[in-house]
Formats: structure tokens, C-alpha cells, sequence
């Protein structure tokens, strides 16, 4: 999944946050899990931690996230993670930041048996309340890319929408762009994806920007068109819900 070098230094890092809270899962995102990877992306660690419930209910509650951005032996680390509480509840509110920490493949450590436990959980959960979320991201990096175009915005703005799209149309969670590009008709992302593989921060020329301004239209206008005909509920099933707050009520029983 990443190279010697970076792995080690992972590793590393996590031993020492493990120190700190106990992770859920710490999930790869950025551009390693939407596909594509410049020699100069920074490592995205983004996780879920459970928290001693005798933090989360004394005095003053303590949830124990942090957000830090490290480097060491020229590896960047963009770390955050966020107590489990948290993130349940926006899964349930179709935040697909968490949605996709939890659901999502690029997983470098996990407390396994949990893990496994909670997947499906989650997937009976999801409704289509994701879809603001997608849209809304989707949608910025759109405006992002029109004020300064690089092939990163672009790229960010079709993952997110046909992640989305994929989302709602199946139930299934892809932020692989290269996975979905080609049956969305956007396959020549190829082309900025080698781009931006010379850099983070390589700009697009305005042809190349006009280019893409019908197409990052088209897949967000698919993208709002796909909650009529979604597999998903309008809301996240009651019975689901309540099987999330079982789950996360016996997690907070065994963890004083």
C-alpha cells in the first residue's frame, strides 16, 4: 500500500499516538484512496477512536481527538481522528467523511474484531442524506478549481461526485476514481491524473480548465439526479439507527 520508507514511518508515528487513544481504525484517505497519488502527497491519516467512557462522563467530558500535521524523514503526515460517538452520529447524518473512515478500504491498522462487528451496522444506516454531503463538497471543489485551476481540484471534484453517485445508485462505497471514471464517461481523468503525478500543486492551462467545465456539470447534475432513483432510504432506517445505539452503548459498557 505505501512504499518501505513511508510505511516505517507510519508505523512509528502510530505507536505513539496509540499511547493516547485506542483506534477503531486509522483509514489512508486523500489521494492514495481516491487513486491518485503524486510522489508529494502527504499521508492523510484519518481515524476513529474510542474514548474511556469515565472521560466522556465526568465533569468535563474529555473525547481525546486531535489533528496534527507532522513531518519526519520527509514524509508529511496530516493526521485527525475523532471519538467514535462522533462519528456515528454523522454517519447517521450521511457525513461521508465518516462514513467512508469506517466503510472505506485503505485501512492500515483497525481493532479488527470491532471493526467487523460495525461495517454492516453502518451500511444499514446509510440513507440518502448522503447526498448533501457529496453535492456540497463536490460543489466547492468546483468553485475552487474556476478561481485556481489545478489538476487536484478537478480530479477532487469527479471523485466526489461519482463517489456520491455510486453511493446512492448501489449502496456501494468506491473513492477510487480509477474505478469509477470510465463508466461515468469522464476516462480521460487519465489525463489529469498524470497531471497532477508531476505535482500537488501542477496548474492547469485555460484550455485545459474549459475542458473539463461541462463535464464537472454533467456528473454533478448526475449526481443530484441520482437521489430519485436511489437504493437508499430518504432516512436512515429506525431499526438501524437503534442497532448503531446498541452497538455503541455495549462499547461504552466494556470500555470504563
Amino acid at each position: 500500500m505505501l512504499p518501505a520508507t513511508q510505511a516505517d514511518v507510519v508505523r512509528s508515528f502510530l505507536a505513539e499516538q496509540r499511547s493516547y487513544r485506542h483506534h477503531l481504525v486509522v483509514y489512508l484517505s486523500g489521494a492514495h484512496a481516491y487513486g491518485f497519488p503524486s510522489p508529494d502527497s502527504d499521508l492523510d491519516l484519518k481515524c476513529v477512536h474510542i474514548a474511556p467512557t469515565r472521560d466522556l462522563v465526568k465533569l468535563v467530558p474529555t473525547e481525546g481527538g486531535a489533528d496534527a500535521i507532522v513531518f519526519r524523514d520527509g514524509v508529511e503526515l496530516d493526521y485527525g481522528s475523532n471519538e467514535l460517538g462522533a462519528v456515528v452520529r454523522g454517519v447517521v447524518k450521511g457525513n461521508g467523511n465518516f462514513i467512508e473512515r469506517l466503510l472505506g478500504e485503505l485501512v492500515l491498522e483497525a481493532d479488527e474484531p470491532l471493526l467487523a462487528q460495525v461495517r454492516p451496522l453502518v451500511r444499514a444506516a446509510l440513507s440518502r442524506r448522503v447526498h448533501r454531503h457529496y453535492a456540497g463538497f463536490a460543489e466547492s471543489q468546483r468553485r475552487a478549481a474556476v478561481e485556481s485551476a489545478t489538476a487536484k481540484r478537478v480530479l477532487y471534484v469527479l471523485r466526489t461526485a461519482l463517489t456520491g453517485h455510486r453511493l446512492l445508485a448501489t449502496g456501494e462505497l468506491i473513492t477510487d476514481l480509477t474505478r469509477l471514471m470510465d463508466a461515468h464517461g469522464v476516462g480521460a481523468a487519465r489525463d489529469l491524473i498524470a497531471i497532477k503525478q508531476r505535482g500537488e500543486k501542477t496548474a492547469l492551462a485555460g484550455d485545459e480548465l474549459a475542458r473539463w467545465t461541462g463535464q464537472l456539470a454533467r456528473v454533478l447534475a448526475e449526481l443530484d439526479a441520482a437521489v430519485a432513483t436511489s437504493v437508499l432510504p430518504d432516512e436512515p432506517p429506525a431499526a438501524a439507527v437503534a442497532d448503531l445505539e446498541a452497538w455503541l452503548l455495549e462499547i461504552r459498557r466494556a470500555r470504563w
